[in-house]
């Protein structure tokens, strides 16, 4: 793989790893509201917080850092959406190498970020609460949103590769 093509490829997963993460928040918003009252009321008891923010507190700690409210709300949208660009570079490399259908990789890339991050990451290093506290229509839910991430990944890069494809072309 040349160098530009791997750059055009990290700089698509940037903006499709923000693409995913703003598709993905509305649809896991509307699944927790359709979710049944003893569900979320358990969710709510057991969940220690927004998993970003308890990484960004984790984190200014660690470092010996004091940070404003309004500083830490900063730092964990940043860890939240960094976390969703770093992701979105599995995409190109997963698609390019299986020769997958760009939803069936997407889907792949989806389904790992909820497995390996939300389910094994995030509870492992105490961003939450263990996976057996929570209702598994909470997990449910999780893997569901994690899917439409990684199908607005797939879109995004397809959709950023159409168009500088076509911008190269048209170049006199």
């Amino acid at each position: 793989m040349n160098i530009r093509r791997m750059l055009l490829e990290l700089g698509l997963s940037a903006v499709a790893g923000y693409v995913g993460t703003k598709a993905m928040e509305p649809v896991s918003m509307k699944l927790y509201q359709l979710e049944p009252t003893e569900a979320r009321e358990r969710e709510d008891a057991v969940r220690p917080g927004a998993p970003y923010f308890i990484a960004a507190e984790k984190l200014t700690r660690l470092y010996g850092l004091d940070l404003s409210e309004d500083q830490l709300q900063r730092l964990s949208m940043a860890l939240h959406y960094g976390l969703a660009i770093q992701w979105a570079a599995l995409y190109p490399p997963l698609r390019r190498r299986t020769q997958w259908s760009p939803v069936v990789s997407g889907l792949a890339t989806g389904a790992a970020m909820s497995i390996i991050a939300d389910e094994l990451m995030t509870p492992a290093f105490g961003f939450s609460a263990p996976n057996l506290d929570y209702p598994l229509v909470v997990h449910a839910r999780g893997f569901a949103a994690h899917l439409v991430f990684g199908l607005a990944v797939a879109a995004a890069v397809e959709g950023g590769r159409t168009l500088v494809a076509a911008s190269t072309r048209s170049r006199p």
